[in-house]
């Protein structure tokens, strides 16, 4: 934006911040005035055409003590909620707010506080009822559809147009950034062709039915490989994937907490198998022990250091390029935040400049069907993503391990990223994640883990195929996603 002159007559609520009289963006919504209608959200809802409201803060103590969703404005990305938010509530905290945020399918989240996160947004579906959400996030619901459509008021929210009336928007409040209630202000650009309208909704509708099916796929798939490994046979894949998508929702599994962290119980250990002076008892799980043992039977049951010693795989770590180096360029710098559901974010918190990758580029060495795994953390650590060929141009942060496939043979990056998602392997890095200062660490634990990769070509062909199918329908929706948004913002 290049400096202008504004009359003080047209200084509005005693805000003197120039972003906020942009008159680029000003000049850009008055050329649509012929081919769309321009809806401010506050004239919608002073119409009652749609509603809109915050969620609520439920305390610290609620957290982690079930498994129904806390949404946070974290837990949103890439238009959806991660399939595992980071914290998890009760039945019986959910019931205390359940009638006061009245979450339905087609309402919209979008985050009103915070910093990078601010205008983030998704439309909600059934797969993610129930749950609760917070304060900083805005649930917009649409009444009178004949006025606007949900699809069509989360294609605008994700259009450049009104992306950067919310970045103009977004003046910092005590220590984090707000829109407060300027939302109200935000300028919608709805095409006034029916047509258009009619093309656009469908597409999306269908774009986000696709990642909402093979998000499903992503949250059942540590079950389903662990039937596989156990039973040597695919077919629990089969029947999974060949099933509409209204009874894929009804199967999906519930007690995510439960089945990758486990339950623990009492157990004795001699002190002769205490191991580098650890006396944590979860790193001694008896059952982990007895499951590997049953699976030893269909797989090979390999260490991640024996798959290193082998040469079936390579890992590295990667950078930590310093804060100067945030925000000078638009070249992904991916932290163990930026990605989730198996894939990086559209829109990672930290970019950098060309000269930087330059510097890390050769070191780190990023190549398509790499594979990320998160190191150091919290709730994050064990989180795996796939590295595609529209991801390669970035770099990664210390916090990271990246796992590159040597020997196809043995097993191939699609089959490795599944078995890494498996609950039994989950449930080994739980045990090896310490708290190390502040954050917990897998450290050199991480090739202490076992991977039980099935003996047999064909169970390890069928469950690359099917993490491979996930992978790239939702990456080509996402896309089609952001075409879209692109599409509705432009003349005819």
């Amino acid at each position: 934006m290049l400096a202008y002159k504004i009359n003080s007559r047209e200084i509005v609520n005693q805000i003197f911040i120039p972003k906020y009289y942009d008159p680029e963006l000003k000049r850009d919504l008055s050329f649509l005035e012929e081919s769309h209608s321009l809806l401010s959200l506050g004239d919608l809802l002073d119409a009652g055409d749609i509603t809109v409201q915050t969620g609520h803060e439920i305390g610290k103590m609620a957290y982690g003590t079930g498994n129904i969703p806390f949404v946070r404005t974290s837990d949103i990305t890439n238009w959806e909620i991660k399939t595992i938010p980071k914290q998890g509530v009760s039945e019986d905290i959910y019931q205390l707010y359940a009638d006061k945020e009245d979450v339905q399918a087609g309402d919209i989240l979008l985050v009103r506080d915070g910093t990078y996160l601010i205008g983030t947004n998704c439309i909600i579906t059934s797969m993610d009822i129930p749950m609760v959400f917070q304060s900083h996030i805005l649930k917009f619901r649409i009444v009178k559809e004949e006025k606007l459509n949900p699809y069509l008021l989360f294609l605008a929210f994700n259009n450049d147009l009104v992306q950067r009336q919310i970045r103009n928007i977004q003046f910092t409040a005590d220590i984090i950034d707000t829109i407060g209630n300027r939302y109200r202000e935000i300028v919608l650009p709805i095409p006034k062709d029916v047509d258009k309208c009619d093309y656009l909704t469908a597409s999306i509708k269908e774009a986000l039915e696709t990642r909402v099916k093979y998000k499903a796929a992503i949250k059942q798939m540590p079950l389903l490989i662990e039937k596989v490994l156990d039973s040597n046979n695919t077919d629990s894949l089969d029947d999974f994937f060949s099933s509409p998508i209204e009874t894929i929702l009804e199967k999906l599994v519930q007690d995510t907490i439960t089945l990758e962290f486990g339950e623990f119980s009492a157990f004795q250990l001699s002190s002769s198998k205490l191991k580098n002076n650890i006396y944590l008892p979860k790193y001694y799980d008896p059952t982990i022990t007895d499951i590997l043992n049953r699976l030893g039977n269909n797989c090979q049951l390999l260490s991640v250091q024996e798959l290193i010693d082998s040469n079936v795989i390579m890992i590295s770590t990667g950078d930590e390029i310093g804060k100067m180096a945030y925000g000078t360029g638009d070249i992904p710098f991916v932290r163990t935040s930026d990605f989730s559901n198996w894939e990086i974010k559209s829109d990672t918190k930290q970019g950098v400049s060309e000269e930087i990758y330059r510097q890390y580029a050769a070191k780190e060495d990023v190549r398509a069907l790499d594979i990320l795994l998160v190191r150091d953390g919290t709730y994050l650590v064990g989180s795996s993503c796939i590295i595609t060929d529209a991801d390669t141009k970035m770099l990664y942060c210390g916090g990271l391990i990246k796992i590159r496939v040597c020997n196809l043979d043995v097993v191939d990056p699609y089959c490795l990223l599944g078995l890494l998602n498996s609950y039994i392997v989950k449930r080994q890095i739980r045990t090896k994640q310490f708290t190390r200062d502040v954050i917990d660490t897998l450290g050199q634990r991480f090739k202490e883990v076992i991977i039980p990769i099935p003996k047999e070509v064909r169970v390890k062909m069928e469950i690359s195929r099917r993490v491979q199918a996930i992978v790239h329908n939702r990456i080509d929706a996402r896309d089609t996603i952001r075409k879209l948004s692109k599409e509705l913002g432009e003349q005819p």
